[in-house]
């Protein structure tokens, strides 16, 4: 399978597509206005703690407070060790070496958030989810610093392996390597991409991160409050660190300086791979080049077709995202179960597809096609769960419901394609829906008449967008001749292009009185 990094880099917006087999499959955008701060580290202040929420706010110098929950402020190394004793040894099996990381939500309730922060307390904190609509960033204390090979977490004493990496003298490996270079009581976890490497790369990129750890607590030591210590790569050298391996055939980019900026890059951490990135200079667009632009179009639909004729739908709400699936066109040549399956094994690598693409986050339920055999749906949940394994983000599917519904979760961690890309219609304001045109009519019916005691005038000039002009002179003409008998005036409707079409106005016309013109 041909893999390939493809970056349309310009001064006001830099897109980088992630293509597999011409197929795209992640994209990431980034604008100097709206950038991502993922990954960034602050130097902030507690502005208010919430008792009752366990959690806090602090000023990190965005429009919007930042918010920490109690276990985000669980940073040292005994802390997380205490907390480690308190699990059982069953839960201690079920995390894996990155979930180890992750906020422990069942201990909650064992510190509480005033015994750990306080108003006004200087805290060093890093973004672990950027803003996403009118919330704020998610932060952390427990910091991590990416490297290639490595992720270095210096206020927790842990060493972990990749899942990705499944062989088990490998594992075994690369634990001895970490376990003698990290400093004491520093954390780290080997990526995916330091299967193989040799010890002293891993060292080499593990002073690194130290040092650069050690700038930021020198930095932090003196910079004022809030102010930012560290910022994390821009988005086309984060695809090159977390992206760009050896399965990747090539990387292309269109800016020259982007270009060199990556040779630079990869001088450091991964000189061999220099060979593989190529500098697009042609005329056409690079997106266009590689047939992106349709893809991206694609993306920001509701309604996307399956080959068979079949279709899934994409709404997206407050609290979830809902994906219903239809047969549509398609009608199968066996019986309808046949038919059924068929389509939903479709829809189901759609949806995976769609979900990573979109970048779509939280609560996911998914409305499959009932099936009457329970062997057939379970089919539908295990390619799913199969389906949703080459996704990076960390996903969790339940069993179908009793209700032939299938709810999941994906770890969120940035606003959705269509939130970047896309805003809240300003004819329907983000409702979805328009007035339709018969409803329109009646509205204007319903006002004229409430209004006709109001108006002395023998006639009156109805001023409507030209849709609405049309059914009021055609179909629904009995509505303005059922409006000059009642109110016993002359009624002219004049259409002006520039109304939206929910929008009408009504003018009273006197003797002697010149027509307003649209």
């Amino acid at each position: 399978m041909s893999k390939e990094l493809i970056i349309n880099a310009m001064d006001h917006e830099t897109r980088v597509a992630f293509v597999g087999n011409g197929n795209l499959e992640e994209l990431f955008i980034e604008r100097p206005k709206g950038s991502d701060i993922a990954g960034n580290i602050y130097k902030g202040r507690v502005v208010r703690v919430l008792p009752g929420m366990e959690a806090a706010f602090v000023d990190i110098a965005l429009e919007q407070a930042a918010f920490i929950y109690v276990a985000d402020v669980l940073n040292h190394y005994h802390e997380f060790e205490y907390f480690m004793q308190l699990l059982s040894d069953e839960d201690k099996n079920a995390l894996t070496d990155l979930e180890r990381e992750s906020r422990p939500a069942c201990l909650d309730q064992e510190l509480m958030i005033e015994d750990l922060l306080h108003e006004r307390q200087e805290i060093i904190v890093q973004v672990s989810k950027a803003p996403i609509g009118n919330k704020g960033a998610r932060v952390t204390t427990r910091i991590s610093l990416p490297g290639r090979f490595l992720v270095l977490m210096p206020t927790t004493d842990h060493i972990g392996v990749s899942r990705r990496i499944e062989d088990e003298d490998e594992r075994r490996r690369l634990k001895e390597i970490l376990t003698g270079l990290r400093p004491e009581n520093y954390g780290v976890i080997a990526r995916t991409v330091s299967e193989g490497v040799n010890r002293g790369k891993l060292a080499n990129e593990m002073d690194f991160l130290v040092s650069l750890w050690l700038d930021i607590q020198k930095k932090g030591a003196n910079a004022p409050v809030p102010s930012l210590l560290h910022k994390e790569l821009n988005v086309t050298l984060r695809a090159v660190r977390d992206l760009f391996t050896h399965e990747v055939d090539k990387l292309v980019i269109d800016s020259r300086g982007g270009y060199e900026e990556i040779l630079k890059f990869l001088d450091t951490f991964m000189p061999r791979l220099k060979a593989s990135v190529e500098l697009y200079e042609d005329s056409e667009p690079i997106f266009d080049a590689y047939n992106l632009e349709s893809e991206i179009s694609r993306a920001l639909k509701k309604k996307v077709w399956l080959k068979s004729g079949g279709y899934i739908v994409i709404e997206h709400t407050e609290a979830l995202v809902a994906i219903d699936v239809n047969t549509g066109r398609y009608v199968g040549r066996h019986n309808l179960e046949e038919t059924i399956l068929k389509t939903n094994l479709e829809a189901v690598k759609e949806i995976a597809y769609q979900i990573r693409l979109r970048d779509i986050g939280g609560l996911i339920i998914i409305d499959f096609i009932d099936m009457e055999k329970k062997s057939n749906r379970e089919r539908v949940c295990n390619a799913l769960k199969e389906a949703l394994k080459k996704d990076r983000s960390k996903t969790h599917v339940l069993p179908v419901s009793e209700l032939g519904l299938i709810e999941m979760t994906r770890k969120r961690t940035r606003e959705t394609l269509s939130r970047m890309l896309c805003e809240p219609c300003f004819y329907c304001e983000g409702e979805g829906y328009l007035k339709s045109k018969r409803t329109v009519c009646y509205n204007i019916y319903r006002d004229m008449r409430r209004e006709s005691g109001e108006m002395l005038a023998p006639r009156i000039t109805l001023i409507v967008h030209p849709e609405i002009a049309e059914l009021l002179l055609g179909e629904e003409s009995s509505l303005i001749d059922s409006l000059e008998v009642a109110l016993n005036k002359k009624i002219i409707v004049k259409p002006d292009p520039h109304f939206h079409i929910e929008q009408y106005e009504m003018y009273e016309m006197h003797k002697n009185y010149l027509d307003r013109e649209p």
